[in-house]
């Protein structure tokens, strides 16, 4: 009976994704249908068609309102209202309740022009919609992804009509009700805002992309072909399971589905290796919520960041890969410690590979799509200059040519044997053999990099080309693979199934998609409600009183809060709160301590911190649906991957303060060597954290090695105390100071200046200083001119376009201070101290080591 119950609250879990209600019948071939039509229509706005034939081309606004009139039709229609409610059919009053929120959706589509043609004049039937449409918007919101992100959205609309009312700081001038519902559902600021329209650009492309991907058997690709890499050392299915999850999540955006889609695998097989049923749990765990942070495609938060903070797509990848990469080998490293307390044994008798194998076996999750991209980037760059004008035909050609080649190698080894848990596990699968039978998978991610690198293609239209690919090995692999292999299709299928394959992925993306598509809507209310009443400014005067101006302690209630929301909030709508809410106030707050950092790490803390919520009890869910699996305790299995996930909550602080681990402003030998020293940084952390390097580690062994991490991660916090790198400068002789400093170096200014309000503030900026022959001449090509008045040196103007301008350097702001870098040593030979005190914790354990055996 509790398996039973078990079994239940995993596919409830699970169900938060994809839809509670499976009806049989008429019913279940009507919501298919609809799915079915919902990917179409994705693929249609999103492909070039629309444009040659002249049919069907959609504005913005117009393709966000089928794209949410799809989403309510599905949530109604395939989640319950409660737990008493039929999952076996579909009551009448849901049908009638889906209908009307896809008409309310759909009516900006049908009187678009009508609408634009009397901006802010609502008719009756306007105020009716939005009227409608908002409620049934929290009530689908409540049904796919539970009461939180419902309640606070709702509260956000209570706060938009009783502003008047509110107490103190919290008061504002109040929104008519017209007003809001003009707002939140006919405008593009509210519902149908930004959040919406990266849903319908980019979001559901990957996420179809990813569906597809599994559907043609790449997710058991990935699993089987990490097993056989990884299986004989020790702990080797825990080590898959991490590298398998992480290949999993990298496609598929969600850690719960990936939780239950690889764990119902890796699961069984780590406990027969000796995991107790709470540590194989928290392994999967660990491994599948980090999958959202590899790049390339790290769920829907990434497309959400190349709106907010306006760098290009390609550029986020580049920040996010190194915190992701090194993560995941950390974690693999992490298995491997607890293994060794466990003292577990390989599983068969298989030889080990030789070191360089074990080498890319082991850091194979975190990779081989990073470099599969350097590789497309590089190795096939020159091919576009080189065919010229017959480019597209050439690698098309090619692309087929290259396919075709790869099924024939798939072929020619045995199929890969179907999933199985409960088998015994003496035998692995000969990695060579697992390794040529899919090459052909990694195809569509090869069209997706060439198309987001080397064409420079929008996220959306890259994710269409890849899946155009996906669709092409759908249809085609089943009938190719049986004749070249010659068993007539009686293995793989006939050309019939490669189409059931194909719909069935279609609609299992768009089912995928009902979450993402309500829960940025719902969240696009607070974001409407924050842009209406100004709350943002109070809740960041808040935050910055309760941290008393110290950025630290802003970082750890940023961190808090984002973790609190996420125990309610799907990591999507998560991140865009908690963003648009703290992002500026903790880059302001910074610039006010002297400190400049970058939106893209403010943007990547919250969405780290976002995702550990998945992770941190008491809620946890994706550690609810591991229990779920493993039959352990949900409770203890969080404790232990919120353990083995501290790694993830340390790394979000480095990068804060030590912006090289980003990449930013870094060139390729500088970051290829900054990616081996933080590896070690983190290999040494998890190792202090786990309380085990060589042997079990004493206290004071830990403090060192996360002492020796901690200096690896932030050699400039020692080079800092032993030699400011800056020296003060009056700032009547900034153009004399000027002509002493190097070019590319940061000068730093300490500025007065007034807000947005008018109220006086003092912030720190970081000009590059350009290249020119004197100080005067640089002075001008930074844009600025001062003046002196009173003793104290003002701005009298700033060149539109310039560094200055950029800097947000204006108009009669005061220069208090002129902060010039000193000729000191690079803050990268503190490594040294480190790695010294690191060689005698291992020469400590190493000698325990030899001693107990």
């Amino acid at each position: 009976m509790q398996d039973k119950q078990q079994q239940l609250s995993a596919e409830e879990l699970i169900a938060l994704d994809v839809g509670a209600r499976v009806p049989g019948g008429v019913a279940a071939h009507v919501i298919a249908a609809i799915a079915l039509a919902w990917s179409m229509f994705q693929l249609w706005i999103a492909s070039p068609l629309p444009f040659l034939l002249r049919f069907g081309v959609l504005n913005d606004t117009e393709t966000r309102a089928i794209h949410l009139a799809f989403a309510l039709l599905l949530a109604f229609l395939t989640f319950p209202a409660l737990r008493r409610s039929p999952r076996d059919r579909i009551p009448l009053s849901d049908i009638f309740l889906a209908l009307v929120a896809a008409a309310s959706a759909a009516y900006l589509f049908v009187c678009y022009e009508q609408l634009a043609q009397r901006p802010g004049s609502l008719t009756t039937m306007d105020l009716l919609v939005a009227c409608i449409g908002i409620p049934l918007l929290l009530e689908a919101t409540r049904r796919a992804l539970g009461p939180p992100l419902a309640i606070i959205a709702l509260l956000f609309l209570v706060y938009s009509l009783a502003g008047p009312w509110m107490p103190g700081m919290l008061a504002h001038r109040g929104v008519s009700f017209t007003a809001m519902a003009n707002h939140q559902w006919i405008t593009t600021e509210g519902v149908f805002g930004i959040a919406l329209g990266v849903s319908t650009s980019f979001v559901f492309l990957f996420v179809l992309f990813g569906a597809l991907l599994e559907r043609a058997g790449a997710g058991h690709y990935f699993i089987q072909l990490a097993f056989s890499m990884l299986g004989h050392f020790r702990g080797g299915p825990a080590k898959a399971a991490v590298v398998a999850s992480g290949m999993t999540g990298l496609i598929s955006g969600s850690s719960i589905a990936n939780v239950v889609t690889t764990g119902t695998f890796t699961i069984p097989m780590m406990k027969r290796t000796g995991f107790s049923a709470e540590k194989a749990g928290a392994v999967e765990v660990a491994s599948s919520v980090n999958g959202q942070i590899m790049p390339p495609v790290m769920g829907a938060a990434a497309f959400l960041m190349v709106e907010y903070v306006g760098l290009p797509y390609v550029e986020i990848i580049k920040h996010a890969f190194l915190p992701a990469a090194i993560s995941y080998i950390a974690l693999l490293y992490i298995v491997h410690l607890e293994s060794l307390k466990l003292g577990l044994k390989p599983i068969g008798r298989r030889k080990p590979h030789p070191w360089l194998l074990r080498l890319a076996g082991f850091c194979f999750g975190a990779a081989l799509i990073s470099g599969l991209s350097l590789a497309v980037y590089y190795g096939l760059g020159w091919l576009k200059p080189a065919l010229g004008e017959f480019a597209l035909p050439g690698i098309a050609a090619l692309l087929a040519a290259v396919y075709l080649g790869l099924l024939k190698i798939a072929a020619s080894n045995p199929p890969l044997p179907a999933e199985d848990p409960d088998a015994p596990l003496t035998e692995l699968p000969h990695t060579r053999s697992v390794l040529l039978s899919g090459l052909h998978f990694l195809l569509p991610v090869v069209v997706l990099v060439w198309c987001l690198m080397i064409e420079r293609l929008s996220p959306g239209l890259s994710a269409f080309w890849g899946s155009v690919m996906l669709v092409l090995i759908l249809v085609s692999q089943r009938p190719l693979l049986g004749w070249m292999r010659g068993d007539g299709g009686a293995t793989h299928g006939r050309f019939v199934d490669g189409l059931i394959d194909l719909r069935e992925g279609l609609i299992a993306g768009a089912r995928n998609m009902i979450g993402i598509g309500i829960a940025t809507a719902a969240a696009g209310v607070i974001v409407g409600a924050v842009s209406q009443t100004g709350v943002g400014l109070v809740l960041a005067d808040l935050v910055e009183f309760l941290s008393m101006g110290n950025l630290l302690l802003m970082l750890l209630l940023t961190a808090f809060f984002s973790l609190i929301l996420g125990m309610g909030l799907p990591t999507t709508a998560n991140y865009i709160v908690v963003s648009s809410l703290l992002a500026p106030v903790i880059v302001a707050l910074g610039q006010q301590n002297g400190l400049i950092v970058p939106l893209i790490a403010v943007h990547l803390f919250v969405f780290y911190f976002g995702i550990m919520a998945d992770v941190t009890p008491p809620v946890g869910l994706a550690s609810f649906a591991a229990a779920a699996v493993s039959k352990g305790d949900p409770i203890k299995t969080g404790v232990a991957a919120f353990y083995y996930s501290l790694r993830t909550a340390a790394l979000p602080f480095l990068f804060i303060f030590n912006t090289d681990l980003l990449l930013i402003d870094v060139d390729f030998w500088h970051g290829l060597l900054i990616f081996v020293v933080a590896t070690l940084a983190m290999l040494i952390f998890a190792a202090g954290t786990q309380g085990y390097m060589l042997v079990r580690s004493r206290w004071y062994e830990s403090v060192l090695l996360l002492l020796i991490a901690f200096s690896l991660f932030r050699p400039g916090f020692w080079m800092d105390l032993l030699h400011d790198p800056y020296q003060d400068v009056p700032p009547a002789q900034m153009a004399q100071a000027l002509e002493t400093v190097e070019e590319d170096s940061p000068l730093r200014l300490r500025i007065r200046g007034e807000d947005a309000v008018g109220d006086a503030r003092e912030f720190s900026v970081l000009l590059p200083v350009p290249a020119a022959e004197s100080g005067a001449a640089k002075l001008q090509a930074l844009g600025l001119e001062l003046y002196e008045e009173d003793g104290k040196v003002l701005i009298d103007s700033v060149a539109f376009g310039s560094p200055a301008a950029s800097a947000g350097l204006e108009f009669d702001q005061e220069v208090l201070l002129v902060r010039a870098p000193t000729d000191r040593w690079p803050k990268e030979w503190m490594w040294l101290p480190a790695l010294a005190l690191f060689a005698l914790v291992w020469m400590l354990q190493r000698r325990r080591r030899h001693a107990t055996h």
